[in-house]
């Protein structure tokens, strides 16, 4: 529960201060208000996807004991791993977008697809957790 509540409040940091660097970055660039960059979005990823979920995961595991499962530590660090990966990928673009330096590459869309796919695989993972646990709680009773 300890790394559950750690992940949580580094995650609540980070979504925050990437809202102040996208808002302090585009003045400093006097990049256009209006036009879009994945900077806009960092942060909600980071609190909504980080923050919040591990919350979540928090209450779940208060509750049903998820993380004694043998599979929690793989979820956890895949998650974590999907999370960062994707989201210095929106930072990578979102900079690039600001300072109009976006270069089209096949390898950044691939390595946001890879982060994407890991966020997919660990919240399976976490499910069929969660299942197992919901499962085994209703045969005791």
């Amino acid at each position: 529960m300890k790394k559950s509540f750690i992940a949580s409040a580094i995650y609540l940091v980070l979504g925050l201060a990437s809202g102040v660097f996208y808002r302090e970055f585009t003045k400093l660039n006097e990049f256009e208000a209006g036009q879009y960059t994945q900077l806009s979005v960092v942060h909600t990823h980071l609190l909504t996807l980080g923050f919040l979920v591990f919350l979540i995961v928090l209450l779940l595991d208060n509750a049903f004991k998820i993380s004694d499962d043998w599979r929690f530590k793989t979820f956890f660090w895949l998650y974590n791993a999907g999370l960062v990966l994707s989201t210095s990928i929106m930072v990578l673009r979102g900079i690039q977008s600001v300072l109009g330096t976006e270069v089209e590459s096949g390898a950044i869309a691939g390595i946001a697809g890879l982060g994407h796919i890991m966020l997919s695989l660990a919240l399976g993972l976490l499910l069929i957790i969660l299942g197992i646990k919901i499962w085994a709680k209703a045969e005791k009773s």
